[in-house]
């Protein structure tokens, strides 16, 4: 069974930077055709899509977030991070990291971290 787990702040100052790492078990995240998202879901709003990491460190995002945000990895660690810049209370929301590729499909996610809740409040 894969499991992820975010983990960072979760509280945030305005303006600053958030930075969530999500640690991957079982699966390598160097594994071909497995695509590394992070999404979030605001309150009282839908999921959002924030970007993917590919199997191939290839990087791909939403167009409204992708000037704030580069998703990279550490494979030593089996690990890849969101940073998010300039942040503001529009930013407050839960941000989960996701496995997708089920079915060729980047954005097919069949596994979930737990979430993490991320504040942004001065």
């Amino acid at each position: 069974q894969v499991q992820l787990q975010e983990s960072g702040p979760g509280l945030v100052k305005p303006s600053q930077t958030l930075s969530l790492t999500c640690t991957v078990s079982v699966c390598s995240i160097t594994t071909n055709n497995y695509y590394w998202s992070w999404i979030r879901q605001p309150p009282g709003k839908g999921l959002e899509w924030i970007g993917y990491i590919a199997y191939s460190g290839i990087t791909f995002y939403s167009p409204p977030l992708k000037s704030r945000t580069s998703i990279s990895r550490d494979t030593s660690k089996n690990q890849f991070t969101l940073p998010l810049s300039s942040v503001t209370p529009g930013d407050t929301a839960v941000y989960y990291c996701a496995r997708g590729g089920d079915y060729g499909r980047p954005r097919a996610w069949g596994y979930w971290g737990q979430g993490t809740q991320v504040t942004v409040s001065s």
